[in-house]
């Protein structure tokens, strides 16, 4: 793959059942975290990535958690987002955390940015609301902004500085990008998709370029997901296909050298601009990739992987992510769908019916799962006779099943 050798680290976790770490965060090329999602784990290294620490996990917190996302403003004051209504604060580079209280407290935080020395921006949830939340004394005291004049859903948030910055999700026409520049105030539309459902996963603003900006758009079967990209700020934008449905991971090191990859998916590379993608069969399951500089970077998935020029690729072996089991019967449906769902373990569900050809008809039901176990639903399927696609959006990821009437 040229000059990029991507390879997966030694001495960090290796998930089981398919699951993965949602977020990696280098403060600089030695101090970095690593946050371990379905299995709630936080891990440190201060070499790099050769080398890593368990620092928490549910068992130290005393909870049930999913981690998507952590952050740090320095070498000792960090955030910890969780999809479980609890939110996370440390004042000693990791060792110990501390609950956050926001009032009204978020029901998740699927996004974070520390920028400049203080301030920190959140945000969520994949599964509405959206909200963005705000501290400008290093995690102190915090602002909750209500976003639903913009949004349905935010997963991310990227700052310029302290008062120019992006949030991203989805709203009811599709994937959105939005643009503040007064710290959050008041919001601009950039980039609004045209099918709904969709969502911008993540951004990346091209290090030394602000005005080179990509984002990875998630997309429900049957459409593939798509690459944005802006030259000018967000003003204009072109859309390419991405390589596969379920993309949520971007980052890209010039205008034409990029990679991408979301729920098991591979991980794929460009050196056209997006134009074409190859699978580089490094790693799957990709959250995020988290661009240093043009010849270092980390990517989390399954496992966590770095980026050098002289990277050695050692042998390893990945678990695809397992589906979760999803009855319909009886099949075909007539007017009443009936539906059993295996959940794994603590959840959301957002359940959305989708036609033929990938447009979203409805949103049969948002759902919080309390624990493993089955669950049983039944819907009115007032529709025509034909195919149609019923999209589950869980924690762990996004699966179509295809029901016919």
């Amino acid at each position: 793959m040229g000059q990029y050798t991507w390879a997966p680290l030694p001495n960090v976790a290796v998930n089981t059942n398919g699951q993965r770490f949602d977020d990696v965060f280098f403060l600089n090329a030695n101090v970095g975290w690593a946050a371990n999602g379905y299995y709630a784990a936080v891990y440190k290294t201060i070499d790099g990535g050769d080398n890593w620490t368990l620092q928490t996990n549910n068992t130290v917190l005393g909870s049930n958690h999913y981690f998507r996302n952590i952050e740090f403003l320095d070498e000792n004051i960090g955030f910890l987002g969780t999809l479980n209504g609890k939110f996370y604060r440390t004042t000693n580079g990791g060792t110990s955390w501390d609950l956050v209280t926001i009032n009204p407290n978020p029901q998740a935080i699927c996004g974070l940015d520390c920028v400049g020395p203080s301030t920190v921006y959140g945000c969520g949830a994949y599964f509405f609301p959206a909200y963005i939340i705000k501290s400008t004394d290093s995690g102190q005291t915090w602002e909750y902004i209500d976003m639903s004049a913009y949004a349905d859903a935010l997963v991310e948030v990227l700052f310029l500085d302290e008062n120019t910055g992006f949030a991203a999700g989805n709203n009811a026409t599709g994937a959105v990008v939005l643009k503040t520049v007064d710290g959050g105030q008041t919001w601009s539309i950039l980039y609004n998709g045209t099918i709904s459902g969709e969502y911008v996963w993540k951004l990346q603003v091209l290090t030394g370029n602000p005005n080179i900006i990509f984002g990875a758009v998630e997309a429900a079967a049957p459409n593939n997901g798509t690459l944005i990209k802006s030259i000018d700020g967000g003003q204009t934008w072109v859309v390419k296909n991405a390589p596969e449905p379920e993309i949520q991971a971007v980052g890209f090191v010039d205008e034409n050298t990029g990679w991408m990859g979301g729920h098991a998916t591979g991980f794929y590379q460009t050196t056209d601009g997006g134009d074409t993608w190859v699978n580089t069969t490094v790693g799957s399951n990709l959250n995020r990739i988290f661009i240093m500089s043009p010849t270092l970077a980390y990517a989390c998935g399954t496992t966590i992987y770095k980026m050098t020029p002289s990277m050695a690729i050692p042998q390893f072996t990945e678990q695809p992510r397992k589906p979760l089991q999803v009855t319909i019967a009886p099949m075909p449906i007539t007017n009443k769908l009936q539906i059993e769902i295996t959940f794994l373990g603590v959840d959301h569900l957002n359940l959305g019916l989708y036609d033929q050809q990938g447009k979203r008809i409805t949103t049969l039901l948002i759902d919080e799962i309390n624990g493993a176990g089955k669950k049983e639903y039944s819907f009115d399927f007032p529709y025509t006779d034909g195919v149609y696609y019923l999209n589950l959006h869980t924690n762990t990821g996004r699966q179509s099943v295809k029901i016919v009437k």
